[in-house]
């Protein structure tokens, strides 16, 4: 291992003894440049009368994790458990997504806790594969590690807010790449764009030891009355996770409080993606085929467009 220190010993030595100085950079770690990852489907939305088949994705995570520069695998709900063995060992990182099912009877849960379990044997086992989690996502996270719904109702509808960082969070995984004017709106303006009813509570959090043991707090909210926690990371694991909706600013457009269009949140959105990215730039699963690879893709899908109206402007859906 390259030590700054044991160079200096070194220099000095060699200046000493009149000796030519010869020292070796660190070679960098070699990264996967074809990153691809998993976007979980869900049950399709009871009010969405133009679904077609049984679950979908909003388009949104997809063009998220295509700004930072990976392709995406849909992960269709009602497979066999085999079968979501063999994609996980083809892709590169996992996103569970926003949306609205049951996160402990549906499909969506079911399926979440299979790759939950194979991320965590595999990291286990020094194969480095990240998970991310938006909204939903992060409650579902929450549920797997705790083993238990500690979620809370908040007044969290459809409302923009700044980020609280706790202490530790400039110096995180997620947040030390950050550049300081996108730490700087991420805290002072209301740009993290928020659309849910249930929120893990701090005194939730604080409360249960499985939680406190496995996630380091990045940042918490509060919607008045309700000290909710809006960021997270794992200490031993890379798996992150977000009550808010980066995804949201660059690529929906419904018009209610709470949606924000600034470049400022633009900005934040391209970094998250970034990071999440570069995590899955560590892994080397892969498919068995180029075939195979490009059977898998999300390209093979068309997104329904649902109008400036809807919740999500494009889903895809699935069989």
């Amino acid at each position: 291992m390259y030590s700054p220190a044991a160079a200096v010993v070194a220099v000095l030595g060699a200046c000493l003894c009149g000796a030519p100085v010869v020292v070796k950079a660190r070679n960098p770690e070699p990264l996967n440049y074809r990153p691809i990852i998993g976007v979980l489907a869900q049950e399709n939305l009871p009010d969405d009368l133009s679904a077609r088949g049984n679950s979908y994705i909003a388009a949104c995570y997809v063009k998220y994790v295509e700004s930072a520069g990976a392709r995406v695998v849909p992960i269709r709900i009602n497979l066999p458990e085999e079968e979501y063995v063999r994609i996980f060992n083809s892709i590169n990182g996992l996103l569970l997504p926003g949306g609205d099912v049951d996160i402990e009877t549906s499909q969506f849960s079911r399926v979440s806790k299979i790759f939950y379990s194979l991320a965590l044997k595999a990291n286990d086992d020094g194969d480095h594969f990240p998970i991310w989690g938006t909204c939903q996502g992060f409650q579902q996270m929450s549920v797997l590690t705790a083993n238990k719904n500690l979620l809370t109702l908040t007044n969290t509808k459809a409302v923009a807010l700044p980020l609280t960082l706790s202490k530790g969070a400039k110096s995180s995984r997620l947040f030390q790449s950050f550049p300081e004017d996108v730490m700087q709106s991420l805290s002072e303006q209301n740009i993290t764009s928020n659309f849910h009813s249930w929120s893990l509570s701090l005194q939730n959090f604080s409360r249960n030891a499985k939680l406190k043991r496995f996630y380091k707090i990045l940042s918490i909210n509060t919607d008045g009355k309700v000290d909710f926690i809006s960021t997270m990371e794992a200490y031993r694991y890379p798996f992150y996770a977000v009550q808010w909706h980066p995804e949201k600013s660059p690529f929906e457009w419904v018009d209610k409080p709470g949606m924000v269009h600034l470049g400022s949140a633009v900005r934040a959105s391209f970094y998250t993606a970034s990071f999440f990215i570069s995590e899955a730039m560590k892994n080397f699963h892969n498919f068995s085929s180029a075939a195979e690879e490009d059977k898998a893709l999300i390209y093979n899908f068309s997104p329904d467009y649902k109008g400036q109206g809807a919740i999500f402007i494009q889903n895809y859906y699935f069989d």
